[in-house]
């Protein structure tokens, strides 16, 4: 049966996915998609006085929260916060996933970045198209690649990123905000940095470079293109 378009978001941490591609997200699934986020590591370790257990079950409960409130599916893998290696196991673990859900497009990290699991991500990411596409890899599911691969914008990933499309997210910028608050991270009730403040003044910039209110800028992982305007990515 037809499933109808999909959109699959990668993150490294549950919390990365939403507030890189959440507003991505959600014109998308205003518009018929299937949504679909993908956390490599529950971004256990970043609490000041939980444990990583601890705050393991709560970030659990953030990253479900936030996907109802995006009307997408939350897929959580099995890594470790700090310790996600670049290998063949963390790509299977996405390859199965894409076979399973198979996403017409697919967003992730971009691989400059100053944190270490978001580079693992990127390159686990990029790596894992090839298993997924391959027949002659017998998996579960049959082999199957996305249309179009994106690398997101995020705060930590901005080594070398340049934006070859600007999507408006002007009437679900809102949405977006609400959604992410699901997460204390977001809040600033965990971590120092001005989450809500850095996104959204990144929209604000990338709306004005685009044309409307607000914006999100996305780069292809094809090779460059002439820099585009677009309400959805295919």
């Amino acid at each position: 049966m037809d499933q109808g378009k999909c959109i699959m978001v990668v993150g490294a941490h549950a919390a990365d996915a939403e507030i890189m591609g959440g507003a991505t997200v959600l014109k998308h699934v205003n518009a018929g998609w299937r949504a679909v986020l993908v956390h490599m590591t529950p971004g256990e370790k970043g609490h000041r006085t939980l444990s990583p257990d601890e705050y393991a079950n709560v970030k659990a409960r953030e990253a479900e929260a936030a996907a109802r409130a995006l009307g997408a599916e939350c897929v959580m893998l099995p890594f470790r916060d700090g310790e996600l290696p670049v290998s063949e196991e963390a790509q299977w673990a996405v390859a199965d996933v894409i076979r399973e859900r198979r996403p017409d497009v697919l967003v992730t990290h971009w691989r400059g970045s100053i944190h270490r699991d978001h580079r693992s991500t990127s390159l686990n990411v990029m790596e894992s198209l090839f298993l997924a596409r391959l027949p002659a890899f017998k998996r579960r599911h049959p082999s199957y690649g996305p249309s179009k691969v994106f690398f997101a914008e995020n705060w930590e990933d901005a080594e070398g990123f340049r934006p070859d499309l600007y999507l408006d997210v002007s009437d679900v910028f809102g949405r977006y905000l609400e959604a992410i608050r699901s997460y204390s991270l977001f809040r600033g009730e965990v971590a120092s940095f001005p989450y809500e403040q850095w996104y959204r003044g990144a929209a604000e910039m990338r709306g004005a470079e685009g044309g409307f209110a607000r914006g999100v800028a996305l780069m292809q992982a094809e090779g460059r293109r002439p820099l585009s305007i677009s309400n959805v990515l295919l």
